[in-house]
Formats: C-alpha cells, sequence, structure tokens
C-alpha cells in the first residue's frame, strides 16, 4: 500500500523503541523478564504493525493496524508510569519519553482519522 519508512508516525515509533531499549538497560536485574521484556516488546511492537499495516492490501486493514500500534503505545505508556512510580527511570528521562508518547498518540490518532475517512 505504501512505504512504511516515510510514515512520520513510524519514524517516530522506531525512534520510540530506540529510546526504550536504551532506558531499559538501566532496569534492575530482577526485571529482565519483566517490565524490562514487556516495555521493549510494547515498544518494538508499535513500529511493526505499522509497517506491517503498511504493507497490507485495504485501508481496512491498515486501520485495524494502526489501532493495534495505539494499543501498544497504551501499554508502554502505563509502563514507563510503573517504572517510574518504581523509582527505575527519572523524571527526566519520564518527561521525554511522555513527550513522545504524546507526539505519537496524535499522529497515530491522525492516521486512524485519515484511514477511516477514506474507507
Amino acid at each position: 500500500m505504501r512505504n512504511f519508512r516515510e510514515l512520520t508516525a513510524w519514524q517516530i515509533a522506531f525512534d520510540l523503541a530506540r529510546l526504550i531499549y536504551r532506558h531499559t538497560d538501566a532496569l534492575p536485574r530482577s526485571e529482565e523478564f519483566g517490565l524490562k521484556a514487556q516495555m521493549r516488546r510494547a515498544a518494538i511492537s508499535i513500529p511493526s504493525n505499522l509497517a506491517e499495516g503498511a504493507g497490507r492490501s485495504t485501508r481496512k486493514d491498515f486501520f485495524n493496524f494502526v489501532t493495534i500500534a495505539r494499543g501498544s503505545l497504551n501499554e508502554l505508556q502505563t509502563q514507563v508510569l510503573l517504572s517510574a512510580e518504581l523509582g527505575f527511570l527519572s523524571s527526566a528521562d519520564v518527561n521525554h519519553l511522555q513527550t513522545v508518547i504524546d507526539r505519537l498518540y496524535a499522529l497515530l490518532n491522525g492516521l486512524r482519522n485519515s484511514l477511516n475517512a477514506e474507507r
């Protein structure tokens, strides 16, 4: 359908995944298979679903994958907030991540609205 790498939402999501990988390196070893793994899975799920959806043959399919990506973003946001509450992330890191999450959420909503209008 389109080249996913040209989507601004995919680019921001990819950058967010890289940020999450960097920030989760500092999580305690006890979180290796817990919060650290969950955050990384949620983060990589976002650009992955955008890429898969962009490769589908219908707008309806793409819309569904954008919706899944948005759900993964909500999951990640919850995990970032929990990491902050547990003292695993600094408030500066959380603020930066939240800014990126908010921007990406707006982009995903815009993309969903655009795809929904074209259906």
